[in-house]
């Protein structure tokens, strides 16, 4: 069982000034030996940790931890894709064995289509030969430009973070499905079960609030195209690690055996090799 979305960083209330006074849970040092414990007492194996900066600097930080974790299976890190030395940057990180790819922090933009930028894409381009994964980490109202993305780079792997955040707090469900539907249409694409909690009422949300959603990513991907992330620690702001396991567990406990499988951790294992 693969957890395949976590954060690692030492807090830096300057780098990390997106950690405002409203997550002040947040404001401290989240490290592997912090995760570890979490991580058994749920029968979870490895996990596969994700940038949260957009630095090479993070990357290395991630890299370092991973080759002292054994746990840490993969890393999802940043380089500047829109980089005119996108392709040098690109062959420098390909020595490194537990990097399956890289991220960047898109629902940040200010630019709608950011996705679409003639020097990002040129970047994203580089990124299939030497096999690296790509995580879309968007906002609902930016799934068009993911939709034209995605359709671009056919042979790309690529996954969703977060169901793209649908706005679950709000009830808001119609144009965030229907994109998701043309999107999942796409085999390249994968969705990772994940960061629900925080978009819903972090003080109140029930298990029923999570089941159209999940309903509709599972009817759209199938449970080939799904995993299981538990994007500790920003959880942390909505519940415990065990109340987002306990999430995707008891909705889909009734499915298969193979088919839960598949969805906490055979399809990640796939995805990020």
């Amino acid at each position: 069982m693969l957890d395949t979305h976590v954060h690692f960083w030492q807090y830096n209330p300057v780098r990390d000034a997106w950690i405002d006074d409203s997550m002040q849970v947040l404001q401290r040092d989240f490290l592997p030996a912090d995760l570890e414990p979490k991580l058994a007492a749920h029968g979870i194996s490895g996990c596969v940790a994700v940038q949260a900066d957009q630095s090479e600097a993070e990357t290395h930080f991630l890299l370092q931890l991973a080759d002292i974790y054994d746990f840490i299976k993969k890393v999802v890190g940043w380089t500047d894709l829109r980089s005119p030395y996108v392709a040098e940057r690109l062959a420098y990180f390909s020595q490194f064995e537990k990097l399956a790819g890289f991220r960047h922090i898109v629902q940040g933009e200010a630019d709608v289509n950011f996705l679409l930028r003639k020097d990002f894409c040129r970047g994203v381009a580089g990124l299939e030969a030497p096999g690296f994964t790509y995580d879309i980490l968007v906002f609902p109202h930016q799934l068009g430009a993911v939709l034209e993305f995605v359709r671009r780079f056919p042979n790309q792997k690529f996954v969703i973070d977060h169901l793209a955040k649908p706005y679950i707090r709000d009830g808001y469900y119609d144009g965030w499905a229907a994109l998701m539907l043309e999107i999942a249409g796409e085999e390249n694409v994968c969705c990772k079960i994940s960061g629900m909690v925080t978009e819903a009422d972090r003080h109140g949300w029930k298990q029923d609030d999570f089941r159209p959603y999940l309903d509709l990513v599972t009817e759209a991907f199938g449970t080939r195209r799904l995993m299981f992330g538990s994007d500790w620690p920003v959880c942390l702001l909505a519940g415990s690690y065990g109340d987002v396991t306990g999430v995707v567990r008891r909705y889909f406990g009734s499915f298969s055996a193979d088919e839960q499988a598949g969805i906490m951790g055979r399809n990640a294992m796939e995805f990020y090799a």
